[in-house]
């Protein structure tokens, strides 16, 4: 990587915690990756800020990850910098029904703290393998729900490091999307409004959604989530096994036997096993019912 060595060395100065050749398998829920050049785990705004500001002055290409539950990485991995996020994880109550969240915090925990304090609009969210930032990245939702709805305000950073503020009429949420995925910023902190609500309903409104994923989705398999985004009047998983897919195996990837809408990840699964099994879906899918399954998951090369 050019200009390794001296991004290595800010971070030294700047005591911000990196690595060399980290193996993106263990920053992905597919457990699918080769190594990224460098990657870095700030803890605060300022040391990200600070990456950004170098990268960019040095015109090194960077990722910034956040749990890698929507990602698959190539097998030769990554020439960049990728900055993890899950180091900047804090979240607050900030009066009435608002948390204050940074980009890092995990759904997981949020929601919990949401429940333990009696405000809801999470509870769909409760067993999402990702964090706020990525959630609000791609608007991430289940059983009719979305992200958009509880989304007050985002603060973000532009590539060369200065600090933005957006509220949730400028992020233009739509189906698996926001504008985010199109103006090349990075999210920091979310601002989340919510609604005041029994512990006990919340709780088993929460244990009801994970209740239902534990029973329908392959969890004792790595994967991405869902594979392919929702066609209009349609539900990817159910095409795909109606067009006698499931169980399909390349290499060590396979079609979930349990939701034909995830691929897994049987132990040995590479990049290119994925790629090829999403392609065959694709063209399957449309030559038996014309419709074209657009992917949901981010593959990075």
């Amino acid at each position: 990587m050019r200009n390794g060595a001296l991004l290595a060395a800010q971070a030294d100065k700047l005591n911000i915690k990196y690595g060399r050749d980290v193996l993106m398998s263990g920053y992905t829920t597919f457990q699918i990756g080769g190594p990224a050049a460098l990657m870095f785990w700030p803890e605060t705004k300022e040391g990200l800020q600070s990456i950004l500001k170098i990268c960019t002055e040095i015109e090194c290409k960077t990722f910034v990850l956040g749990n890698g539950s929507n990602l698959l990485v190539s097998d030769k991995g990554l020439d960049a910098a990728v900055i993890c996020l899950t180091r900047m994880n804090r979240f607050a109550l900030s009066g009435g029904s608002v948390i204050d969240c940074q980009a890092g915090a995990n759904l997981f925990s949020l929601c919990r703290f949401a429940a333990d304090n009696g405000l809801s609009g999470l509870e769909f969210a409760y067993g999402i393998p990702g964090t706020v930032g990525g959630a609000v990245y791609m608007n991430a939702g289940a059983y009719e729900c979305e992200i958009e709805s509880a989304v007050a305000e985002c603060s973000a950073m532009d590539t060369c490091g200065n600090s933005l503020t957006h509220d949730r009429s400028q992020l233009n949420f739509e189906y698996r999307t926001s504008t985010f995925m199109t103006i090349g910023e990075i999210i920091t902190d979310v601002v989340l409004r919510l609604r005041p609500g029994s512990r006990e309903t919340i709780r088993a409104k929460m244990e009801s959604f994970y209740s239902r994923r534990k029973e329908s989705q392959p969890l004792e398999y790595p994967s991405a989530g869902s594979v392919f985004k929702r066609p209009q009047n349609h539900y990817a998983g159910k095409l795909v096994e109606d067009c006698g897919l499931k169980g399909m195996k390349v290499g060590g990837a396979q079609v979930s036997e349990k939701h034909a809408g995830f691929i897994v990840n049987t132990g040995a699964a590479t990049c290119e096993d994925v790629l090829k099994l999403i392609a065959i879906i694709q063209q399957e899918v449309f030559t038996q019912t014309g419709i074209k399954l657009e992917t949901e998951i981010k593959h990075l090369a």
